[in-house]
C-alpha cells in the first residue's frame, strides 16, 4: 500500500472510531465512483487529486481555451486589432493541438448543426 492511502486509511479508522461518520447523509448507499481501470494503480491516488483541483491535461486545456477564442472571435469585428490577436492566438493553439494528435475539427466543423439538423429530421 502506497504512504497516501495509509495515511488516508488511518485517518479514516480514527474517525470511524470517533463516531465522526454516524448519521451522515446517504448512509448505507452504495458510492458513485469514477472508472479509472485504464489509470495505473500507483498513479491514481495523484490522478485523482488533480481532478479535484481542477487540473487538466495540457492537450484538453489547449483545447478548452482555443473553443472559448473561437466564441471570441465571433463576438468582435473581422479586421480589427481584437480579431487579429484572437485569430493568431487560436492558429497557434491549433498548431500544438495538431502536435498532440488531437483533432481540430471541432473549430471548423459544423458538427453540431449537422446534428441537431439529423435529430430534428428522426
Amino acid at each position: 500500500m502506497w504512504l497516501l492511502d495509509q495515511w488516508a486509511e488511518r485517518h479514516i479508522l480514527d474517525a470511524q472510531r470517533q463516531g465522526e461518520f454516524d448519521n451522515l447523509p446517504g448512509s448505507g448507499q452504495a458510492l458513485i465512483l469514477d472508472d479509472d481501470s485504464h489509470v495505473p494503480p500507483e498513479l491514481r491516488s495523484g490522478y485523482r487529486m488533480l481532478k479535484n483541483a481542477g487540473c487538466l491535461p495540457p492537450e484538453l486545456e489547449h483545447r478548452k481555451e482555443a473553443v472559448e477564442l473561437a466564441q471570441l472571435l465571433n463576438t468582435v469585428s473581422q479586421g480589427s486589432a481584437e480579431h487579429m490577436e484572437y485569430s493568431r492566438r487560436l492558429t497557434l493553439l491549433e498548431l500544438k493541438l495538431r502536435q498532440a494528435g488531437v483533432s481540430t475539427e471541432f473549430l471548423h466543423g459544423d458538427y453540431a448543426d449537422r446534428l441537431a439538423q439529423k435529430m430534428s429530421e428522426d
